[in-house]
């Protein structure tokens, strides 16, 4: 098998704005060989700056005016990496992330946008939305739009700072919440300074018909609980207040030593920082030494190309460097909440619905860049092209089948201090009295990020350990590495043991070695072993007995769809957060109680559940309507999407009475990092039940133990 060319050098892109957002676009369509990209971002989806005033005036759903991260980073074979920037070590040349290891770079880009924040005005940080961020306002927007509809709050808004921001957020406000909201404009100086002459006469008759309060000249002094204060001790009564007026860059920049500019990072033609020649700054976030100009998305738009060119410029060796020159003026169209615009240029007075015709279909025209992604080779973690990728984590492992054959052929343990054959979650040790178990698990990569896919193959392993009710001890880590240059292995390892540790350190497992090699992909396992007072089998459960699960399920289903390019981000996100999560609380809190208990992995729940129905000797009913699922896993697999070991845990539905639907065939969808499945007497469970959601498990009563031989029926 040819393997594909060793990575050797890191590109980190800082910041999903609109200038990365190309770049990862163009990048999917033309990727440079041995060169990983790397996306660091807080959120899943981006907002795209110039249909938010449309969706606040409730022209556009919040879809249409999202940049969906997870997607485009699939498309492009780059790692995201869903956290917040906070640092630069430049001399390691490694990006800090909260929560996550460091990130090493050999060249990197800033594009994390401003924000509209004014610390300075007292009571407005608890108190009032800035605009920018965009995800954040367009959130807490929705939020109050539905306290109006309630009737819950009243339908009152003011907005600080009248320039062009300002004024097209207030028309689309008063457009969307009707003309018996009281909309309120503030400016401390004069509105729409900046604006030619006839875009300014048009936008003031705007307000003026509309029914805006202008208040110009007077600054806001505060904002309090009943609205904004204005010099004067005049209070413009607001339930919503949002910011405009400001527009400032993060101040963990402050600690980079990179050469700013009022907290902006300070560019030169070639879009590279004065002070580092190895970090970039696009959109927002740069400073134009060379051509200053205001913030706007057109800029942020036509920096694009000439930020990929040289990236490639410098990954390649290739001296040649493009430069970006701005125009010195641009077309703006504003919208007036209504469909309608006027048009910034020239000085001239140009306004009506054409122009709102013609903003739309450029905006339209923008957003189908990333939501109409060109259809390219599927493209596992690996990078390998194939029609139809095989799943990673639990979803790449044979089908019961196969193992049950295996396993029948093995001889039944020799060794007296041998407790259990092969078969239940992990092998029990008996020695000294004591029983020790020992378990082993890797995961064929299904995310870009080592560090990330290191804590998920940790819960994973430690799954065999908790749900025998022992207490995790001792570790050892099975790595294969994709091709990748001495450096970049260093790396990579020093992300994959962070990120281990961070899930074996708190339960008391210390990692004491293991085993590495270079393969075609990425794959994390660990050998655990564990100790415990009795060990919990698969053995033990008994008629009239609840039965509890841990964790919902869905796994399977959501990064089946996400290796197609087919999963909406922000299921993505919850389903990686979901397997990150731990059980050890919740192992001990049910261990006491437990008389049968597995971790739900890759046979899916009904295979796991029917190991024990085997084993016990007894039949279960679940009622599948108290089955917790995962955000967007039913959706997903009601439009076909499934793991590529679905089709092995199917065999089990012999053994099964259901009715189909796309819920019910989540039953059999193989989980990564899943929750524990335990038996517990009645007369406990609801009190489990209570102490582990008062623990953070979004654990649940499914069903019953009953008598008959092993076979599960599941109800509606």
């Amino acid at each position: 098998m040819k393997l594909p060319e060793p990575i050797t050098r890191e590109i980190v892109l800082v910041g999903g704005g609109h200038t990365h957002a190309l770049v990862l676009r163009m990048w999917g369509m033309a990727p440079l060989p041995g060169v990983r990209l790397t996306l660091i971002d807080p959120a899943p989806a981006a907002a795209y700056s110039g249909m938010l005033p449309g969706h606040i005036a409730g022209h556009y759903p919040r879809a249409a005016l999202e940049i969906d991260l997870v997607k485009l980073a699939r498309f492009a074979g780059a790692r995201l990496v869903l956290g917040r920037a906070t640092g630069i070590d430049r001399a390691k040349r490694r990006v800090q992330v909260e929560g996550h290891a460091d990130i090493a770079y050999d060249h990197l880009s800033i594009d994390v946008g401003v924000t509209s924040d004014m610390p300075g005005l007292p009571g407005f940080r608890d108190l009032a939305v800035p605009a920018k961020p965009l995800a954040l306002f367009a959130d807490r927007w929705e939020a109050f739009v539905s306290g109006v509809t309630s009737g819950a709050v009243a339908p009152e808004v003011a907005v600080i700072g009248a320039g062009l921001a300002g004024v097209e957020l207030a028309l689309a406000v008063r457009h969307r919440l009707g003309l018996s909201a009281r909309v309120a404009l503030i400016e401390a100086a004069e509105p729409l300074a900046a604006v030619g002459r006839g875009a300014r006469a048009a936008l003031m008759a705007h307000l003026q018909r509309s029914g805006v309060v202008l208040h110009a000249g007077r600054a806001a002094i505060a904002c309090t609980a009943d609205g904004v204060v204005l010099e004067g001790s005049e209070t413009v009564p607001a339930s919503f207040i949002i910011g405009t007026a400001a527009a400032r860059a993060g101040g963990w920049l402050q600690g980079t030593g990179l050469a700013l500019e009022g907290g902006f990072v300070r560019v030169g033609p070639t879009l590279q920082s004065n002070s580092d020649p190895h970090i970039f700054a696009v959109g927002d976030i740069a400073h134009l030494t060379h051509a200053p100009r205001p913030k706007a998305g057109v800029f942020a738009v036509r920096e694009a190309p000439v930020l990929l060119a040289n990236l490639r410029a410098l990954a390649t060796g290739d001296r040649a460097q493009v430069h970006y020159q701005p125009q010195s003026d641009y077309l703006k169209l504003v919208s007036t909440g209504h469909k309608g615009a006027v048009a910034d240029k020239w000085g001239l007075r140009l306004d009506g619905g054409l122009l709102w015709r013609w903003k739309d279909r450029i905006d339209r025209k923008f957003m189908a860049k990333f939501h109409d992604l060109p259809t390219m080779a599927a493209q596992g973690p690996a990078g390998t092209p194939s029609d139809r990728p095989l799943c990673g984590g639990c979803g790449a492992k044979a089908g019961r089948g196969a193992l049950d054959r295996a396993l029948a052929r093995l001889p039944a343990p020799q060794r007296a201090d041998v407790a259990t054959g092969a078969g239940d979650d992990a092998a029990v040790l008996i020695i000294g009295g004591e029983h020790q178990v020992i378990t082993t698990d890797h995961l064929r990569a299904f995310t870009f990020d080592p560090y990330v896919m290191a804590r998920i193959a940790a819960v994973h392993a430690l799954g065999d350990v908790w749900s025998m009710g022992a207490t995790p001890q001792a570790v050892l880590a099975q790595i294969i590495l994709p091709p990748m240059g001495e450096g970049l292995q260093a790396e990579w390892l020093r992300e994959i043991m962070e990120g281990a540790l961070t899930i074996f350190a708190p339960e008391g497992a210390d990692i004491v070695g293991g085993h590495t090699t270079l393969g075609a992909e990425l794959t994390i396992g660990f050998t655990v072993t564990g100790l415990a007072p009795r060990s919990v089998t698969h053995a033990g459960a008994r008629p009239g007995q609840a039965i509890l699960l841990t964790k919902p399920i869905g796994t399977g289903v959501i990064m089946a769809a996400e290796m197609l390019g087919a999963a909406p981000g922000r299921v993505v996100a919850g389903a990686l957060t979901h397997m990150q999560r731990p059980q050890g609380r919740a192992a001990r809190l049910l261990a006491p109680h437990a008389t049968a208990m597995t971790d739900v992995t890759g046979f899916g729940l009904a295979g796991h559940l029917l190991s024990i129905l085997d084993a016990s000797g007894v039949a279960a009913t679940l009622r599948l309507s108290d089955i917790p699922t995962l955000p967007g896993a039913v959706e997903l697999a009601g439009a076909g999407h499934g793991s590529s070991l679905l089709p092995a845990n199917l065999a089990v539905r012999a053994r099964m009475f259901y009715s189909d639907g796309p819920k019910a065939e989540l039953l059999f969808d193989p989980q990564t990092a899943g929750g524990l499945l335990a038996t517990v007497p009645a007369d406990v469970a609801e009190g489990l039940v209570a102490a582990l959601r008062a623990a953070g498990e979004e654990a649940a009563i499914i069903g019953h133990v009953a008598e008959g031989v092993p076979f599960l029926t599941v109800d509606d």
